[in-house]
């Protein structure tokens, strides 16, 4: 596993390295414009030969959609306790959401006229939810409650199928308790072309939602302008910016964590001021690994894709943060320490405080949806919010002595921008 130090001569540019510019490789770009033009040339025939293709799945165009009866047998057949699992994270997405929802607003302008917002919801959404071995059930969760909060309309979920064509039930469950309704058994960058497309079985939707791999991502990326995007969410990431004060182990099994998501491309970050630390936790890490279900895929992201950066103190910590943008971050320093450092800290997707806050809380439970700008995104986006779900329309509403106050200045602006049928088109309405 790469190690650095903040006080090489070269660290930027290795840091920099490291992190990547978030941009797919020549090869997934080409292969997901193949899809995509051939969803758009062929529509549901490209669908279902790029699922046998990729999913080992052979379905018609009649299979696609799962009737909604499956999705309620489906939640019937949950155990209790998988059931109150669902339902508690529902209820903890739904009251954080809640409190985020946009209001709309009138006031007066300088002029005297009304002006104000109206927040819309999008009139269909669709959802990307990862599936194969690792069925996000979560991810239903965390995109399809903002929606629900939002009032969108029509939500549409697209999952990928296993080699004979079922989906995992879990998800099925997850999706009816959320109120989906309509679901399709389709993955990859063919989900997202149909759903930005539109094909035969499948109606286009506005916007799409959600994480996934590399290809996903970059079906996203080729397809916004045809279609809204929420954000380009890739594989996992953490960083986890820890002192003496943490516990190793506890390090450890947080890195095991994320780097057991499956895709093989999760990054991991240590950002320490103790090589000690890290040196255990490194130690920690490769011994949990033997006891995991997903070992040795963990094993090989410690291996090649765990950097480990030593700093002097948390203020390079924090800098190293800014640097790269991580999708989940977590603050395992002292007590004291947390809130000046959060405070330096601007381009996290999500923060986790304290030496009691693992990120698995922001994966399943904690309400702030876990679909968060990866790949150094986090720069200028943020995480899944319902106002993502919304569109905001201006309003504005004029008479006539608030038009007349601002007649001056629009004659103003008409005549340095050369536009006299702008300037008129006030005028007129004024009798000059």
């Amino acid at each position: 596993m790469p190690t650095l130090r903040s006080s090489d001569r070269d660290f930027p540019s290795r840091l920099a390295a490291f992190v990547g510019t978030g941009e797919a490789d020549p090869a997934t770009r080409a292969a997901a414009a193949a899809i995509i033009a051939d969803v758009r040339r062929r529509g549901d025939t490209a669908v279902l030969a790029a699922t046998l293709r990729f999913d080992r799945a052979k379905l018609a165009a009649g299979d696609l959609r799962i009737p909604p009866a499956r999705l309620a047998a489906a939640a019937r057949a949950l155990t209790p306790e998988r059931r109150r699992a669902i339902q508690d994270a529902i209820a903890s997405v739904r009251d954080f959401h809640r409190r985020t929802l946009p209001r709309g607003w009138m006031a007066r302008n300088a002029h005297g006229a009304r002006v104000g917002e109206r927040h819309l919801p999008i009139r269909r959404c669709g959802l990307y939810i990862p599936g194969g071995q690792v069925p996000l059930v979560s991810t239903v969760v965390m995109t399809a409650i903002p929606a629900k909060v939002a009032g969108v309309p029509e939500v549409v979920a697209c999952t990928p199928p296993g080699p004979g064509g079922e989906v995992h039930p879990d998800l099925l469950a997850a999706l009816h308790l959320c109120g989906v309704r309509e679901v399709y058994r389709i993955g990859g960058v063919q989900a997202v072309a149909a759903m930005a497309l539109g094909t035969r079985a499948v109606a286009a939707v506005d916007k799409v939602f959600g994480p996934g791999n590399a290809f996903v991502t970059e079906a996203k990326r080729q397809l916004f302008g045809r279609v809204g995007v929420d954000l380009l969410p890739g594989p996992s990431e953490v960083m986890v910016i820890a002192d003496r004060t943490a516990n190793p182990e506890w390090v450890a099994a947080d890195l095991c964590a994320q780097a057991e998501h499956g895709s093989g491309k999760e990054t991991l970050y240590l950002v320490t001021d103790s090589a000690k630390l890290a040196a255990d936790a490194a130690k920690a890490a490769a011994r949990q690994c033997r006891a995991l279900g997903h070992g040795a895929k963990v094993r090989a992201i410690l291996a090649k894709r765990l950097l480990t950066v030593l700093v002097r103190d948390l203020a390079e910590a924090a800098d190293v943060a800014n640097r790269v943008a991580p999708e989940h971050l977590e603050l395992l320093v002292a007590d004291r320490a947390i809130d000046r450092l959060a405070r330096a800290i601007t381009t996290a997707g999500a923060m986790l405080l304290g030496h009691r806050t693992p990120t698995v809380l922001g994966d399943f439970v904690a309400g702030p949806s876990h679909t968060l700008p990866t790949g150094g995104t986090g720069r200028f986006f943020s995480g899944l919010r319902v106002a993502d779900f919304l569109r905001r329309t201006s309003v504005v509403r004029y008479d006539a002595a608030s038009l007349r106050k601002a007649a001056p200045t629009v004659a103003a602006f008409a005549a340095m921008e050369r536009l006299d049928a702008h300037g008129r088109s006030l005028a007129i309405r004024l009798g000059r």
